[in-house]
């Protein structure tokens, strides 16, 4: 047999052309709109901020950004109408860590996996969480919940968005730092979770503040600690949950954009930048923190990074607190 002998500088030609198409590619990127579907529902957190964001990034680049929403199956079909999309950086997706880091925790039989099928582009930034309760409660402090809790094993209910949601495994793992068992109440949804604890039918929720600031603000329920590292300047009198019996305790909700697996590096570079850029913008930031969002853009590799240790973070709580799929 005959071996045919490439030469080692064709080889390394080649390298160097295919470098060369891809910074031709990001250089010439983008030069038509740019698709950013998103799995939930308009006017929804994530949707709201993506909106903000995008226009800022249009404006930058010179080239539209087209929203579409995409909801359904807890975000399953969006998901994975981006994963099969074409990975030039004409369609990406504005995601939750919800569909990012429970979903797949809750449902085995998934089309796509979030690793696999997808490029982290940039984290854009987190809604803060906090545990409400009711007015008539006798509940003053988190530590007040953990007490009556030990005292009364499976006795304290708490409201949720429904099986799986994210107030829903706030709460276990709340639950599981804490060494206590509570009673699970799901709600049709968020709203409608924080609203039940303001009519007293369940006495404790965890919420998005974004979802619950008006019902604090208002009065109508009581904000017993965030689960944030440090006290926020928004809510400057709530006790983070780490200094009320639970230390180290965090907990929150993301806006991350993810692009379809493979796309080239340098348009994810070109994304992130753009991203980051937009995110540098005072008006930006403004109406971002407005919408609850505390700024927290990132290089693809820290989503990267996050995404896998937040996977396997709530598959432990999880299965710990036997949450499946219905």
């Amino acid at each position: 047999m005959t071996m045919k002998w490439i030469p080692a500088f064709a080889g390394m030609t080649l390298a160097a052309l295919l470098v060369s198409s891809a910074h031709a590619e990001a250089q010439d990127y983008p030069n038509k709109p740019i698709r950013m579907i998103i799995p939930l529902a308009a006017a929804s957190a994530v949707d709201n901020a993506a909106r903000i964001v995008t226009q800022k990034m249009s404006e930058n680049m010179g080239q539209q950004f087209v929203i579409e929403n995409m909801p359904g199956a807890a975000g399953m079909i969006g998901t994975e109408r981006i994963a099969k999309a074409a990975p030039d950086g004409y369609t990406i997706g504005g995601f939750n860590d919800s569909i990012m880091t429970m979903l797949p925790n809750l449902n085995d039989k998934l089309s796509w996996d979030i690793v696999r099928d997808f490029e982290p582009v940039s984290l854009v930034g987190v809604i803060e969480w906090g545990l409400i309760t009711g007015l008539d409660t006798p509940y003053k402090t988190a530590a007040d919940v953990i007490a009556d809790a030990k005292a009364r094993p499976g006795k304290v209910d708490y409201g949720s968005g429904g099986n799986g949601s994210p107030q829903h495994i706030a709460m276990a793992l709340f639950a599981s730092q804490a060494g206590v068992t509570m009673m699970h109440v799901p709600y049709k949804g968020a709203t409608q979770a924080a609203v039940g604890v303001a009519a007293n039918e369940v006495p404790l929720a965890f919420q998005g503040l974004g979802t619950a600031a008006s019902l604090i603000h208002s009065k109508k329920v009581r904000l017993l600690g965030v689960s944030t590292p440090g006290k926020l300047a928004s809510f400057p009198d709530a006790p983070t949950l780490s200094d009320s019996g639970l230390p180290g305790f965090e907990f929150n909700s993301w806006f991350a954009v993810m692009a379809p697996a493979g796309t080239p590096k340098a348009i994810v570079n070109k994304l992130n930048a753009e991203i980051r850029k937009a995110l540098a913008d005072p008006g930006v930031r403004e109406k971002l923190v407005a919408q609850g969002f505390t700024i927290r853009g990132s290089s693809p590799e820290e989503l990267g990074t996050a995404t896998k240790n937040q996977l396997a973070k709530y598959q432990k709580v999880m299965k710990a607190a036997g949450i499946k799929a219905e």
